[in-house]
């Protein structure tokens, strides 16, 4: 496995460089168990669906509150599958950064993204003063 290093404008001496490199190498694997998680729980969630002529023999409830159940189960499933894949393809966007040797650098503006942000959210892809710009951005009128 190379090893990959964060650009070291800020950093000095040898020692702090190869200290950025072995926690590259550790947030990679802590991404690659992360994927692996997340495609279980999608595998998970899809064998639990049942098929819809299982659900409906001899059920006790009418019908509309069968459906309503259903209806409830199927919309709490579908956004949960919906959060799994956000986070599947955040993780799935940092292991290919590793693949392109640009880990660590922030998709907007090209500056590295502090090692205690990719620390603390591995899957990181904006810097602070990126994520904080887009926050606003979004959060604003027009």
């Amino acid at each position: 496995m190379e090893n990959r290093k964060q650009p070291t404008s800020n950093l000095t001496g040898g020692q702090e460089e190869e200290e950025v490199t072995t926690n590259f190498e550790q947030l990679r694997s802590r991404l690659e168990s992360e994927q692996k998680r997340l495609l279980g729980e999608l595998k998970q969630l899809e064998a639990n669906v049942r098929p819809v002529e299982e659900r409906r023999e001899g059920s006790p409830f009418g019908k509309r509150e069968e459906e309503a159940t259903e209806s409830f189960e199927l919309e709490k499933r579908l956004a949960l599958e919906k959060q799994i894949k956000g986070h599947l393809a955040e993780v799935e966007h940092a292991l290919h950064k590793f693949e392109k040797g640009t880990y660590g650098l922030c998709d907007s503006c090209g500056q590295p993204i502090a090692p205690d942000r990719l620390e603390a959210l591995p899957q990181a892809s904006l810097c602070v003063d990126c994520k904080t710009k887009n926050a606003k951005s979004r959060a604003s009128p027009g």
